[in-house]
């Protein structure tokens, strides 16, 4: 009975062929929409949580802001004295690093930074504002970087303040292109490095230095600390439009890790207090905690996945409308057959079962086509795009499970509505 009450349904729905595929494609249109955005949702909120992890959940992020950046004012910081000598002074200190290691009894580290904004050349290619970080071994380790060819930066690198330089995959390409860059000589500002390493590529807005979504960090160059220090000094001059600016930075970053990651925010926030007696006003320099951006992105991301679900959801209750106007319809057509199938014996829940069919072959139709939409939309935005997309299984079963419920839901009143004429009625019905 039930091979036989399917094949009656699809041969009910190929006599109004068009009719059928415009009313699938609401839910279509859903159930491909429900996966493509929950894959897309999925594989952006995975790559920053992915960003923020590689942060390290066990890090204090301390970094020198350029005052006017956070919507200060400039003079705030400069005074007037800095305004006389046309010199911007600002950031964190190797003082406030010294207080930092001797207050805190929670950090087991504590990793110093010095970033310095200069051409780095090679023969005729050349990079223009070029940031050369300087900076200790522990940095490779604590900033999850890896390694394509060569090593990285060694203590004997910095006690013997060698002219050593490790490029990051972005900057050993567009200084050397196809050229082996080991052991090549690199022009940094006006002095010559070596280079000994190259890193491997790093995650898409993944920020060596602890920013998400500003410059790109595949194109740093990194180079001892002691180097960084005496070399280029704490003065340095940025070239703009047509204008040129002079700063003056002791230390650009300090990372500080903690033995414990449960004492992540009161280190933090014991950080700040003494950072605060040497910077009163706190507009020089800002202070990020991986673990709770961790946390908040993580809570954006179950918000989001909703938020998206809930929109494509709407497509999938449209093409449940859908499909009741066309049940209604299809009703109002076939009253005499219902009629005449009332009349040679067959029962009302003969009636039902044989509309609910339909309904829910349309709806699952539509859902088989939508799961094949669902599936080629990411892959499509993948491959014209940098944007990573996860399909991921639940949100297949998922949609493909809302559309089959929806044709049973939007199924029931028209299948009801035709098992409760009357049969006499039906029979006069022209």
């Amino acid at each position: 009975m039930w091979l036989r009450t399917i094949q009656i349904g699809v041969k009910n729905l190929l006599l109004h062929k068009l009719r059928s595929l415009l009313t699938v494609l609401g839910v279509i249109l859903g159930v491909g929409s429900v996966i493509s955005m929950l894959a897309i949702g999925e594989g952006s909120k995975r790559e920053a949580l992915e960003q923020i992890r590689q942060l390290g959940a066990d890090n204090v992020i301390i970094r020198s802001v350029k005052p006017g950046q956070n919507g200060e004012a400039q003079s705030s910081i400069s005074g007037t004295q800095q305004q006389e000598s046309f010199v911007l002074e600002y950031g964190l200190e190797y003082k406030d690093l010294d207080r930092l290691k001797a207050t805190l009894p929670t950090i087991r580290l504590a990793l110093p930074t010095v970033l310095r904004v200069t051409d780095a050349r090679y023969a005729h290619r050349w990079i223009p504002n070029a940031r050369i970080l300087g900076t200790i071994p522990e940095f490779f380790k604590v900033k999850n970087l890896r390694l394509h060819r060569g090593r990285f930066i060694t203590r004997m690198d910095n006690y013997k303040t060698k002219n050593v330089a490790v490029l990051a995959a972005g900057a050993a390409e567009q200084l050397f292109g196809f050229e082996d860059p080991l052991g090549k000589p690199v022009m940094l500002g006006s002095d010559i490095y070596t280079v000994v390493g190259i890193l491997a590529p790093q995650t898409r807005g993944h920020s060596a230095s602890g920013r998400m979504n500003s410059p790109d960090y595949n194109r740093d160059i990194y180079v001892p600390l002691s180097a960084g220090e005496r070399r280029f000094g704490e003065f340095q001059s940025i070239r703009g439009a047509g204008s040129m600016s002079f700063e003056r930075t002791q230390l650009h970053e300090i990372t500080l890790t903690v033995t414990n990651a449960s004492l992540v925010s009161q280190t933090a926030a014991m950080a700040r207090k003494i950072l605060l007696k040497n910077h009163p006003d706190a507009a020089d320099f800002e202070i990020q905690v991986p673990l709770e951006l961790l946390r908040q992105a993580e809570q954006e991301k179950r918000i989001w996945n909703l938020v998206l679900g809930c929109i494509a959801g709407i497509s999938l209750l449209v093409g449940g409308i859908g499909i009741m106007n066309i049940m209604l319809a299809s009703v109002t057509e076939r009253t005499r057959e219902i009629g005449i199938r009332r009349s040679l014996g067959a029962k009302r829940r003969d009636i039902t079962l044989q509309f609910l069919v339909e309904s829910v072959l349309l709806s699952a139709i539509g859902g088989l086509l939508g799961i094949a939409l669902g599936i080629a939309i990411p892959h499509a935005v993948s491959q014209l795009s940098d944007i990573k997309t996860i399909l991921s299984w639940w949100s297949i079963l998922l949609a493909f499970g809302i559309s089959c419920s929806i044709g049973v839901i939007f199924g029931i009143y028209p299948a009801r509505r035709a098992a409760l004429m009357n049969p006499i009625e039906a029979l006069r019905h022209e």
